[in-house]
């Protein structure tokens, strides 16, 4: 019996390499990491660090409604910039979308796929209730 099942949502990018979106491990969830690119044009349409964190986070919230959960359950973020001049603009619209203040690592980086300038992977835990 396998325990892991892989996450494959619709509305969200898919992977761009030999990985998956994601994969559970209940109740744990671990969503690899998401870059801006738009699921509809399969491209990094937005310019600035504000535009590609909103992208990333749109991504995001797509797989976890595409598997019954919200920005609530996320236990952990790590997030990785290609500059580090972007970090006050990045943490404003971040803070917008987990405020519930998850655990987090912020890295700079020295390159991101498809030329990004954000990263964010998420690991979230369902509810044990």
């Amino acid at each position: 019996m396998n325990l892991i099942k892989k996450i494959n949502v619709k509305n969200a990018p898919g992977a761009i390499g030999p990985y998956s979106q994601g994969t559970i491990l209940e109740p744990f969830i671990f969503i690899s990491g998401q870059i801006p690119i738009d699921p509809k044009s399969a491209i990094i349409s937005e310019k600035d660090i504000i535009g590609q964190t909103k992208q990333v986070i749109e991504n995001i919230d797509a797989i976890l409604k595409g598997i019954g959960l919200t920005s609530k359950n996320v236990i952990k973020t790590n997030c990785y910039l290609s500059n580090m001049e972007n970090f006050d603009k990045f943490n404003g619209e971040y803070a917008k979308y987990f405020q519930t203040k998850p655990a987090r690592s912020c890295v700079c980086v020295k390159a991101l796929p498809k030329g990004a300038l954000i990263e964010i992977e998420v690991t979230a835990v369902k509810d044990i209730n």
